[in-house]
């Protein structure tokens, strides 16, 4: 009898323990769903009711080909951290307590820092009278100063910098969890140190290896300082577009649509990798010990 009450007593401790996340939803519901739910409205009624604002998008070339540009940017920058903090987080897990804590507040500095701050710092490092053209230059190794930013580069360069640490930190999550014992075995049984690692260690980080790629790339996507202040009007991305509609055309209808667009792209790529990258063995979720 005993044990046919207990789930109806789990179930009356649960319900009563959820009204605590009201304050949470009722925040949620009136500074995001809210104002998302104007930006749809927005999108297809302002100048007109209707569709217009979303075929005229898709129907030019020039704001398919920023959405593209915008998908291709933030694909090559979750390329370049991905091959930069694997290694680094590689290394932090093998390295001692006392130094891996040094690289992980190396890495968790750059929270403590403003991006635009950030971003204006690589101004001064990258523009023509900047600190690597001038040395550069006065070591003799270039005539003229180098095209290092108001370009692909410069955005490509400032991006990694600020989202570097969002790939670092899920790798490692997941590599300090694999018992290294298992590469000890892959040792014993003839396996050289890279076959341990290419047969035994990456497949098991994998799972930080989805969760860094997610969610640089998701982040990647609505970067507008860096490509701002780095980039060109030949590397526009559509979080600038959606500013300049707003601020400059005064179109909200179209920078609404535009907006809309991003989401929506967003959540279907969320929608796609979901079914690849399970987040719970990424938190420690199901852990045994």
């Amino acid at each position: 009898m005993a044990d046919r009450l207990r789930p109806k007593a789990v179930t009356t401790a649960v319900n009563k323990w959820a009204w605590f996340t009201a304050p949470v939803i009722v925040f949620l519901a009136i500074f995001f769903a809210y104002p998302l739910l104007e930006i749809f409205k927005r999108s297809v009624t302002d100048p007109t009711l209707g569709l217009r604002n979303y075929t005229e998008f898709f129907g030019s070339d020039v704001y398919v080909e920023v959405l593209l540009n915008t998908l291709k940017m933030a694909a090559i920058v979750t390329v370049v951290c991905l091959l930069l903090a694997y290694p680094y987080a590689y290394l932090m897990n093998r390295v001692s307590q006392r130094i891996a804590g040094l690289m992980l507040v190396a890495v968790l500095i750059p929270f403590w820092t403003s991006i635009l701050v950030r971003t204006y710092a690589w101004t001064v490092i990258l523009q023509d009278t900047g600190i690597i053209n001038s040395i550069l230059l006065g070591i003799g190794i270039i005539d003229e100063p180098l095209m290092l930013m108001r370009n692909f580069l410069g955005v490509v360069i400032g991006m990694v910098h600020i989202l570097l640490p969002f790939m670092v930190l899920p790798l490692y999550a997941v590599m300090r969890r694999i018992d290294m014992d298992y590469m000890r075995a892959a040792a014993n049984l003839g396996a050289s140190p890279f076959e341990a690692f290419w047969r035994v260690f990456l497949p098991l980080s994998l799972p930080g290896v989805f969760a860094g790629v997610l969610l640089v790339f998701v982040i990647a996507l609505g970067f507008y300082i860096t490509p701002a202040l780095l980039g060109s009007p030949e590397n526009i991305m559509l979080s600038e577009l959606v500013v300049q509609q707003v601020q400059q055309l005064f179109n909200w209808g179209m920078g609404s649509a535009m907006a809309f667009i991003l989401l929506i792209v967003t959540l279907i790529i969320l929608a796609a990798t979901s079914r690849i990258i399970k987040l719970g063995e990424v938190l420690g979720e199901g852990d045994e010990t």
